[in-house]
């Protein structure tokens, strides 16, 4: 039996017991955006620098201003093998609406699915059961070889669902303590249960909220309407304007920096067989929007976005209130594709609403997130042993996707470490992250677990 033989057996035969420590993670409220959990967030973090600690890592939890962040290191053999930078993130969303829930959100419940028992939790998959693969890869390889055979950093944050306020500051400050040559990162999706996958563009974000304010306090409808503006209908017809009737963004030069396709990334993805009708039928729409000319997986993974998030204004309670408001907000995202700059979108969308304001309005603008579109090179050392390795558990290749999303920690780490990343997630679409009843399929954590065993042994030769 080879080495990588031992491994496998070694994963297979404690399938109960990285279930049952998954199981114990998930039971650790760590909300990172409601003080009352901070402590859970400690524990949480506790919890993850323990078990980096009983697998012969060097681990400690680093103060910031708001949830520590896990840092362990672990030498490996020496030798020529990379440095292998692991990051995960131990906080999860708040759970309500609680009564969505089937089961209790931090009382794990093992349940049957159509692909076999999952468990059902918040955090299941985002990110404690995707952190989790890694995770009993090295406990596998510590059991069988006395430890990884690359030299690995693990960085485990609690902040990533707040939007890592002090991830990057964190990482500038350790930038020649945290020194790797790759970062792998599990938080992304499989292209479907049988068929793995390795995200290879992210879209970036540039999150805005306006504020339009108008006269000097709210007004009774009767006897200023007509007469007197109200911001509320100058909100909606200035959003309204954002995109034309083809589904274009209508900013000035939003468009100027985003590439098209190469003919062979268009085949490719036609290729993958993905259904919109499908993808739209599963959460109860059936019509498409968006860019009228452009192919579905298209228009998710490489065009850019304007949504309106959120809007206020007035009076929104119980009843009727005859008011015009003095005062009316929205929440915009831009998600970005590689190639736009965030600070120029942000910029052409404030000349995007002034140009819209008449004289008596009044408009400001806060940014609360912004990065970059990533795009990883798909023919790196580093993503080809992540392909034979997924090729090898799964047998067959894995699907080269994109991600609409943002990994915001994707762009910190390039920029301020200078490490391309291997996204290999192991989640579904069906998991309902951030919503009730997240689950993670526990075919996928052993399935998950066993490729990331197989990675380290490609990564190291």
């Amino acid at each position: 039996m080879d080495l990588t033989d031992k491994l496998m057996a070694a994963l297979d035969a404690d399938c109960a017991g990285a279930e049952a420590r998954l199981v114990e993670w998930l039971r650790i409220p760590s909300i990172s955006a409601q003080p009352q959990h901070a402590a859970d967030c400690v524990r949480a973090a506790e919890w993850v620098r323990d078990q980096l600690a009983a697998l012969g890592f060097t681990a400690s939890l680093r103060q910031t201003p708001k949830h520590p962040i896990v840092v362990a290191h672990h030498p490996g053999p020496g030798g020529s093998a990379p440095h292998l930078l692991y990051y995960g993130h131990y906080d999860v969303q708040p759970a309500d609406p609680f009564e969505l829930w089937t089961s209790a959100p931090f009382e794990p419940a093992i349940v049957d699915g159509p692909h076999g028992k999952r468990v059902v939790a918040r955090g299941a998959v985002d990110d404690k059961g995707n952190s989790s693969t890694w995770l009993e890869a090295l406990r596998a390889w510590h059991s069988v070889a006395g430890g990884p055979p690359c030299a690995i950093t693990a960085v485990i944050e609690g902040e990533e669902e707040i939007g890592s306020p002090n991830l990057a500051p964190f990482l500038a400050a350790n930038r020649d303590e945290l020194k790797a040559d790759v970062a792998i990162i599990s938080d992304t999706n499989m292209w479907d249960v049988t068929t793995p996958a390795l995200s290879t563009r992210l879209r970036g974000m540039c999150y805005v909220q306006l504020d339009l304010k108008a006269a000097s306090r709210d007004l009774h409808s009767g006897m200023y309407g007509g007469s007197a503006l109200n911001p509320l209908n100058l909100i909606t017809r200035i959003l309204g304007d954002l995109h034309d009737a083809n589904g274009r963004i209508r900013l000035p030069g939003f468009y100027d920096d985003v590439p098209e396709l190469s003919a062979e990334q268009r085949a490719a993805w036609q290729a993958l067989g993905f259904s919109e009708h499908d993808f739209l039928g599963d959460i109860g729409l059936s019509v498409p929007v968006g860019e009228k000319d452009r192919g579905a997986l298209e228009r998710l993974w490489a065009r850019p976005t304007a949504d309106i998030n959120g809007i206020w204004g007035g009076y929104t309670g119980a009843g009727s209130k005859t008011v015009i408001p003095a005062e009316a907000h929205a929440k915009v995202s831009f998600r970005l594709v590689p190639g736009q700059d965030h600070r120029k979108v942000f910029e052409s969308f404030k000349a995007f609403v002034q140009a819209r304001l008449p004289a008596d309005a009044t408009a400001e603008f806060q940014v609360f997130s912004a990065s970059p579109g990533i795009e990883v090179p798909a023919d790196s050392r580093f993503i080809r042993a992540a392909r034979s390795a997924l090729q090898e558990e799964y047998g067959k290749p894995a699907a080269m996707i994109g991600c609409g999303g943002s990994i915001p920690v994707v762009s910190s780490l390039k920029e301020i470490l200078g490490l391309d990343t291997v996204l290999m997630g192991f989640g579904l679409e069906d998991d309902q992250v951030h919503s009730p009843n997240e689950k993670f399929d526990l075919r996928c954590l052993h399935g998950g677990a066993r490729s990331h065993a197989r990675l380290l042994a490609k990564l190291a030769g």
